[in-house]
């Protein structure tokens, strides 16, 4: 009987871990070649896992939600004869030889402390499970090993669930206990510099009246660290500046029918913005760009991230890549494309990844202007508002006039640890003067 060891895969460029979000398998399962057995998520982008050879899944070795390597190995597979599950793993030491703690639950004296990159504990002469989950959750709840090896877990051979673990958490919120063990204690788990959505030390919150509690999907959770993040991470700074963009906004309403005649689909406002921040990047290349430490790395490559509302609720920011090399039409086709997929969670790995700058577009949601947080490790971030009618001056040689416009709000939030207010704001307004200057007779 051969085994073949079912791995996590690589989905992407700078990919490097995964989370289980569903097992399709049991085991003892019969599996043939390329069927899925389960269903993983890094960041914002659902995958299928298929096996990689014909057999039985004799052992799986991360629980649903645990975050796992890429190049990990995720299970066992037998090619050869049919069993319905691995092995029992050899009996741990007999409880009679553990200590107890006061309340009496079974205690181990502690010989190393939960390792921050591994998956293993070694408490006195055993070695016991810990998920990727488990171990976060413990990081920024401050629980130690000592009282990791008091929790009860209801896993597969005793171990310890998300379930589990917060509910250890709420207990000992309530009634602190105190933890005995043979050696002295160990330090509690450094939790992350930033890894959870509430700032650090908030004090629980109560509720009265009539409340609805919701727990935070896999994806909100992303977005709310990624934002605390930033935050924490770059001095933001907003600059504005208003639009006229009739001529443009007249222009589209004159071959968009034709476009979508021709072309088999539309084109928006997005597209356009688009290109004239390309043309506004190669001006002020030092926008392109990130920070490592005290290095500043100019980006050569320009991609277009664009912020993309999801039908729930939730936010996706896929990339135009090598956005300069593409005229107009390419611009809109791919953004067209993009968007698309993203509605319906189709988009790959690499398509989320790479973006040296965001534009996000919230006048679709009726908005005039915003303040966007950037889109870390990216130095800006743009906004476009809705484009509104109003009453403008309009200079010409004869005299000056009143008329009626179509004008929009650019907000152009950067990092001011690299990117300084005239560059901040030349950079926002040499956009709003490629959008002035549309030719009203372009061709498409």
């Amino acid at each position: 009987m051969s085994q073949v060891e079912m791995k996590m895969p690589k989905m992407g460029e700078s990919v490097a871990e995964a989370t289980i979000t569903k097992w399709l398998k049991n085991e003892g399962d019969r599996i043939e070649s390329e069927e899925t057995v389960l269903e993983i998520a890094t960041d914002k982008v659902d995958s299928e896992v298929p096996s990689p050879a014909a057999g039985i899944l004799i052992k799986k070795l991360f629980n649903e939600g645990d975050v796992v390597q890429v190049g990990s190995v995720i299970a066992i597979i037998s090619s050869g004869v049919e069993t319905k599950a691995a092995p029992e793993a050899p009996k741990q030491a007999t409880e009679n030889a553990k200590p107890t703690a006061a309340n009496g639950a079974v205690v181990a004296a502690v010989t190393t402390t939960l390792p921050s990159n591994g998956i293993k504990a070694t408490v006195g002469s055993e070695t016991r499970f810990y998920s990727p989950l488990v171990r976060n959750i413990a990081r920024e709840e401050n629980v130690s090993v000592s009282e990791l090896e008091l929790i009860e877990g209801s896993g597969e051979n005793g171990r310890v669930t998300k379930k589990d673990i917060l509910s250890f958490i709420s207990n000992r919120s309530k009634a602190p206990a105190q933890i005995e063990t043979k050696a002295p204690s160990s330090p509690a788990i450094a939790a992350p510099a930033v890894s959870q959505a509430t700032a650090p030390g908030q004090p629980a919150m109560s509720f009265s009246g009539d409340v609805e509690i919701i727990e935070m999907d896999r994806m909100r959770k992303l977005i709310a660290e990624h934002m605390v993040m930033s935050k924490h991470t770059s001095p933001h700074v907003t600059s504005f500046v208003e639009v006229d963009v009739t001529n443009l906004v007249m222009w589209r309403e004159r071959i968009k029918k034709s476009f979508e005649k021709r072309e088999n689909e539309k084109i928006t406002f997005t597209p356009i913005f688009m290109e004239a921040v390309v043309k506004a990047i190669k001006d002020f290349p030092m926008i392109n760009s990130s920070i490592d430490g005290t290095k500043i790395i100019v980006k050569k490559n320009i991609n277009i991230g664009m912020a993309a509302a999801l039908p729930s609720g939730n936010l996706i920011v896929p990339v135009i890549k090598n956005a300069d090399r593409l005229n107009l039409l390419g611009i809109t086709k791919v953004v067209n494309d993009l968007a698309n997929r993203a509605r319906i969670n189709k988009l790959l790995p690499d398509e989320i990844q790479g973006g040296t700058f965001t534009l996000t577009n919230v006048g679709t949601f009726g908005n005039v202007m915003g303040t966007p947080i950037i889109n870390q490790p990216q130095v800006a971030i743009m906004a476009v508002g809705a484009i509104r009618k109003k009453p403008a001056v309009i200079e010409t040689l004869q005299g000056d006039f009143i008329g009626i416009r179509h004008m929009m709000f650019l907000s152009h939030s950067y990092d001011h640890r690299v990117v300084d207010g005239m560059l901040g704001g030349s950079f926002v307004r040499r956009v709003a003067d490629y959008l002035e200057q549309w030719d009203i007779n372009r061709e498409i």
